[in-house]
């Protein structure tokens, strides 16, 4: 799920079939047009279908539906203060609009209020959340960064059809945790899973890649070798184990783990960079270049490759070549398009 995912929700949510008005919004019902609106704005013709939103905004009193389609027209322009200013104004017109209270919530959550967003999506998500998963996602995201984590964890779990209380739902909670970049509340989360199941795959693995970011190359060392007991068939695994090793200059070791990624992980670029750098590090340029050449192949792209590559020819007597792939990898990191 990313913001990519996120932008689909007003689409989705404007196809719904629209909920029946309360006593105070069937004074004003939904005109005809509307359907064609809706039309409109799953073509993306927005332009097109403010137009005519614009027009009904004038009659007296004002149809309903229609400040609900025009938030979601300002929603997808990333307009979110006019979005959020649209979908008060539906709420205000008709309290029981549920589409309009949901994607007021999501609004706010993109504007950086997912304090003020959590009422809205609680509401709406107790009466529609099952049909619509965005807005249960976003809601435990809000959970998270108000540290309300006991609601997130049983969210993820529903979602995922574990228990709440369970070690695997701790694990996910921790998972997306460190991917809001809350590292500490991760590994907490993690360490509250191995205490409910002290061989759960994955938990070591975690904590491995938090100790690995922070540079505490030991406990990294130690957390990722507790995982290949665990989970001795993950090439990853054995990929970020080399890496540990090879940041603690335990460069024989690096290599061994690595040389067990690769034949995991054949078609993972990953382990053959790894494996290039630690040889050169042992001083073995032939032998690096081996690996490199290959991950050289498979990702032409990557600029690390090249600057390693560049490394191994100069450090094999090769200037030349050297000096071509110091160009590119200079050219691919200079170019908007690098993805390294």
């Amino acid at each position: 799920m990313n913001l990519i995912t996120l932008a689909l929700l007003p689409t989705a949510i404007a196809q719904q079939t629209p909920k029946t008005a309360t006593p105070a919004a069937a004074k004003s019902p939904a005109p005809q047009q509307l359907p064609a609106v809706q039309q409109m704005l799953s073509r993306g013709q927005l332009k097109e279908a403010e137009a005519q939103l614009n027009a009904l905004a004038q009659q007296h009193p004002e149809p309903a539906g229609t400040e609900r389609l025009l938030g979601t027209i300002h929603y997808q322009r990333n307009e979110f203060a006019a979005a959020d200013a649209a979908f008060e104004r539906a709420i205000a017109q008709d309290p029981d609009d549920l589409q309009a209270v949901q994607m007021r919530g999501t609004t706010l959550y993109r504007m950086g209020k997912g304090a003020e967003a959590i009422p809205f999506l609680e509401r709406s998500n107790s009466a529609i959340g099952a049909a619509n998963s965005d807005s249960t996602y976003v809601l435990a995201l809000c959970y998270m960064d108000v540290r309300r984590y006991d609601d997130a964890r049983r969210i993820f779990a529903k979602q995922y059809k574990l228990t709440a209380n369970s070690a695997g739902a701790y694990l996910f909670l921790a998972r997306m945790l460190l991917r809001r970049n809350y590292p500490v509340e991760a590994a907490q989360m993690a360490q509250k899973a191995l205490v409910l199941d002290p061989r759960l795959p994955l938990a070591h693995f975690l904590l491995g890649q938090i100790a690995l970011a922070k540079s505490e190359q030991n406990e990294a060392i130690t957390q990722f070798e507790a995982e290949r007991k665990i989970n001795p068939m993950d090439g990853e695994v054995y990929e970020r184990l080399g890496d540990s090793y090879m940041h603690a200059s335990r460069l024989e070791e690096a290599q061994q783990a690595l040389d067990c990624a690769v034949l995991l992980e054949p078609n993972a670029t990953g382990p053959y960079i790894l494996l290039g750098q630690v040889l050169l590090k042992r001083e073995d340029a032939a032998t690096a270049l081996n690996y490199l050449v290959r991950a050289e192949k498979m990702d032409p792209g990557n600029h690390l490759t090249h600057l390693l590559l560049g490394q191994a020819y100069r450090a094999a007597g090769r200037k030349d070549d050297a000096t071509r792939e110091y160009k590119t990898a200079e050219a691919i990191q200079s170019s908007p398009g690098d993805h390294d």
